[in-house]
């Protein structure tokens, strides 16, 4: 993949709880780091189709890899042109363990 296809600028944002004056949890994503990334639309196959009968958006994102990347896990989301993206897996390496690609998802409760 070449630099001129990780057109998109994403927020990735680590989750983080906290306690409100009145003893409740609260979970909140504060940014991270900004990366420029791939965004690509995954389509068909019946869990994909499935998923977007509901109004969820599956796709994968691709990232150079840096100290911060390797820091992202299942449990962050990934802000993307203002849409958030609950990711599903933690990143893998591309062959060549220059980019790391993962699996999120829009729409649903994202965010919620």
């Amino acid at each position: 993949m070449t630099a001129g296809m990780l057109s998109k600028l994403a927020t990735f944002q680590r989750p983080h709880k906290a306690k409100d004056a009145d003893g409740k949890v609260i979970h909140t994503y504060p940014e991270a780091f900004k990366a420029w990334v791939n965004l690509k639309p995954l389509r068909g196959g019946e869990s994909v189709m499935a998923s977007r009968m509901q109004s969820r958006a599956p796709a994968i994102v691709t990232f150079r890899t840096s100290t911060q990347a390797r820091e992202v896990t299942s449990e962050w989301r990934v802000v993307i042109d203002g849409r958030i993206y609950e990711t599903k897996e933690d990143p893998r390496e591309t062959q060549d363990r220059a980019l790391f690609e993962m699996l999120v998802e829009g729409g649903g409760n994202a965010g919620r």
